[in-house]
């Protein structure tokens, strides 16, 4: 055995020594193979596979040439036992049918992996509470938890801050010393549009709900509180589901009845877009002439021309960098604090369905 470490007797056909995987057949590659390639340390090994470490844009490619012609994966495991972090970051999301909750989706991802972190993804029946993801996540060692659509139940809050994985709820509010919360200001987002019908001329109001949640608990309680505070006691209120299948069908029994509503408040975008459409196409109904409609999120579609959807947009930007900033608060003071809230206010978006 040669003081570098290779076995004299381990040698290929044409003299030189084996690499350290050549003679343990059927192992990958380690970056001690690719540092000898490569003619460098194993530690610049591992910093070029490292995101902002220090390391020269020569000796990058080397390593990179290197690693390519070895077929070599960098492994995370032996940064996790020396710094107690992956860089994994287990979001937890669904409705993916709703382009709202796919844009932030991809903005939590970019923003994720331009940082270094990677993404794992659980995905769960909308607005259900995601314990069942729970023992799922537990499996890998993430260092956080971003709840991009779910809820998360106190049982399950209680298990994250035990394993002491901080967690931010996205449109949430649920708090304690691991958890934290940003969330639209969806109360004020239902007052807004209930100014907007009753300065427009609306007189026969409703509101088309969503699935039992926070936001469409406070979207609703916003918009009929402030009308009951400009006199209007009474609002129609039927039950949708954030699709736009429920919100078709929550027109065709609202515009059914003899007093229909002139002003239609909706949980959310798609639901609002099934309204638009049942009132044209089923009732012959003109938007704005004949019903004012509204909607919550600003989804990609609210703006184009054949539906110029009034709605409330969330500042999905803004929420994404607010929970990233109380995940990384988070990391830097432990369970030092309480958990935060951080509220966003939402942008009134006025369109053509209630242009009068």
């Amino acid at each position: 055995m040669r003081g570098d470490g290779v076995d004299e007797n381990k040698k290929r056909a044409g003299g030189e020594p084996l690499l350290e995987s050549e003679g343990r057949a059927k192992l990958q590659p380690s970056s001690i193979d690719v540092a000898r390639l490569a003619g460098v340390s194993q530690s610049a090994v591992s910093r070029a596979f490292t995101t902002g470490a220090s390391v020269s844009k020569k000796t990058r490619e080397k390593v990179i040439a290197a690693a390519r012609e070895l077929g070599y994966q960098p492994s995370i495991l032996p940064r996790i036992l020396v710094t107690h972090r992956s860089q994994l970051i287990a979001i937890v999301i669904g409705g993916m049918y709703n382009p709202y909750y796919a844009q932030i989706f991809e903005l939590f991802t970019r923003q994720f992996q331009s940082q270094g972190y990677q993404v794992l993804v659980f995905f769960v029946d909308h607005n259900e509470y995601f314990d069942d993801a729970i023992p799922l996540i537990m499996r890998y060692r993430v260092d956080g938890i971003i709840s991009a659509l779910s809820i998360l139940s106190k049982e399950a809050a209680d298990e994250c801050a035990h394993m002491r994985i901080p967690v931010v709820l996205f449109n949430g509010r649920q708090q304690n010393k691991w958890v934290s919360a940003v969330c639209c200001d969806n109360v004020e987002g239902g007052r807004q549009i209930a100014n907007l019908l009753f300065q427009k001329g609306g007189s026969r109001f409703a509101y088309i709900a969503g699935k039992e949640t926070l936001a469409n608990t406070d979207r609703q309680a916003g918009f009929v509180g402030r009308l009951r505070e400009l006199g209007i006691d009474e609002v129609e209120i039927i039950q949708g589901d954030f699709h736009y299948e429920g919100g078709y069908a929550a027109a065709k029994e609202m515009f059914a009845g003899a007093n229909r509503p002139d002003a239609v408040f909706c949980a959310n975008d798609l639901t609002a877009i099934g309204v638009m459409e049942c009132a044209r196409f089923e009732f012959g109904l003109r938007i704005p002439e004949d019903i004012m409609i509204a909607g919550f999120d600003d989804a990609s579609f609210s703006a184009w021309p054949s539906y110029g959807l009034t709605t409330i947009q969330q500042n999905a930007g803004e929420m994404v960098d607010a929970a990233i900033g109380l995940l990384k608060q988070r990391w830097q003071e432990g369970a030092t604090s309480a958990g935060r809230l951080k509220l966003v206010p939402g942008i009134l978006k006025d369109r053509k369905s209630t242009l009068r």
